[in-house]
């Protein structure tokens, strides 16, 4: 049981340096942030696959559904 102040200690500082670069301890990040993460990857295995009209069908699907 003596290590638990410097566990303590240890979490603390943790949460610390995340406040102070205002990243989120949990691990999430932003809708915006992770779209623009995946669309560049998306549009590569589309022309790699030539996956045009499948990518053109499913995103106006989404947008009709989104629209609704």
């Amino acid at each position: 049981m003596s290590d638990t102040a410097a566990r303590t200690m240890v979490r603390t500082q943790g949460r610390k340096a995340y406040a102070a670069f205002g990243a989120r301890p949990s691990g999430t990040r932003h809708p915006l942030v992770a779209t623009a993460m995946v669309l560049p990857l998306a549009a590569l295995l589309a022309v790699v696959f030539g996956g045009w009209e499948a990518v053109v069908t499913q995103a106006s699907s989404v947008a009709v559904m989104l629209g609704r």
